[in-house]
């Protein structure tokens, strides 16, 4: 291993290491008042944030070690099992509903979201049917069926923000895979003649384009958020109010801790702490594709690169939303946002950039 991939390797790790006790430490400050009032009696949301960590960890260090990582057939269980749990996510009495949404599965205590691993599943698809096909015609429709086939399902719960993450990544890796730039602008035309019918379809989509375009003209419904989310990113100024000291937290921006976290940051810490995070993100992506620019071997190329897309782009995603760039929609900031699902999967992708980033991916 070159000095280069050792540093990159450190500095990837280290990015990720760094986010998630921020991802603790924020938990805690954005979650504490809304824990008190709708969690009366239940452990506090950083203490399981620190257990998911804890077995987002242990998951890690199992991939990183598992010898069948690089086998197609690996991938392909994966794959499978993804879309059974999509198919068992819209089955009542299996399915829960949570913000309107039925994309949980809930095990008792232990809720499931499988649309998070999903994405992990397509881009390890993709990667391993690619990676075989040195030579060889790149275009084939099995590739479009491998990852259409899941969008299908996970806008049947629906959750757009989700399908949109995977969706990028998948075609990230189709790209780095030789696809055409023609191919991606036609599917790109086709994409936006897709999101207008979705959006046709479901009126309270509709609604967020309009609440984005102009918050104020329903502040009380579906401008609500993105409002409050800028009345906590807009006062806090270069230093922000200092750690704790949260206004919006109180009631104002439901559930905090989770997809509107990023708010709470830049309002405890101001432009300066938020920055930090956002160069924080910056380093983790850069570090993951100059680890995937190294790679001689396709598979690892494209897993990953398919892998860094995800982290990078739901970052950006979930920032864009947060800071009023984009149409509010429900994803989690990775390593930071609360819930074990986010965590692991996010964990689970940084394993896989690390195994294959460092030759691994074969062993």
């Amino acid at each position: 291993m070159h000095a280069l991939e050792k540093k990159l390797l450190i500095l990837f790790a280290s990015a990720a290491a760094a986010l998630s006790l921020l991802g603790i430490l924020f938990v805690h400050s954005a979650g504490s008042y809304w824990g008190e009032i709708h969690y009366e009696g239940s452990l506090p949301f950083a203490l399981k944030q620190t257990v998911y960590l804890a077995v987002a960890l242990a998951a890690a260090a199992f991939i990183l070690r598992f010898r069948g990582i690089g086998n197609k057939k690996f991938w392909n269980a994966v794959y499978i099992l993804s879309i059974i749990l999509l198919v068992g996510v819209l089955i009542p009495g299996i399915g829960a509903v949570r913000n309107g949404s039925q994309s949980w599965i809930a095990l008792g205590p232990i809720s499931l979201q499988p649309a998070e691993f999903t994405k992990i599943a397509v881009i390890g698809k993709l990667a391993s049917m690619l990676g075989e096909q040195r030579g060889r015609k790149v275009f084939r429709l099995s590739h479009l069926a491998v990852i259409l086939l899941p969008a299908g399902l996970i806008m049947l719960q629906p959750d757009f923000g989700s399908m949109m993450i995977m969706t990028v990544s998948a075609f990230c890796v189709l790209l780095i895979a030789g696809y055409p730039l023609k191919f991606f602008f036609g599917l790109g035309a086709a994409g936006a003649a897709g999101i207008a019918a979705l959006i046709a379809a479901a009126p309270y989509r509709l609604d967020r384009i309009k609440a984005f375009l102009d918050p104020w003209s329903d502040p009380l419904g579906s401008g609500f958020q993105g409002i409050q989310s800028l009345l906590a990113v807009g006062p806090a100024g270069l230093l922000g109010y200092g750690y704790g000291q949260s206004r919006q937290k109180y009631l104002y921006l439901p559930e905090p801790q989770n997809d509107f976290i990023f708010a709470i940051i830049a309002e405890e810490i101001g432009f300066i702490g938020a920055s930090a995070v956002i160069l924080l993100f910056l380093l983790l992506t850069a570090a993951a594709f100059g680890l995937a620019a190294r790679q001689r071997d396709p598979f690892s190329l494209q897993m990953v690169s398919g892998m860094a897309a995800m982290l990078g782009f739901q970052s950006f995603l979930n920032i864009g939303v947060v800071t009023g760039l984009l149409p509010v929609t429900g994803v989690t900031l990775p390593f930071i946002s609360y819930g074990g699902s986010s965590l692991l999967a996010a964990w689970i992708a940084a394993a896989l950039i690390l195994r294959f980033g460092s030759g691994g991916g074969k062993g």
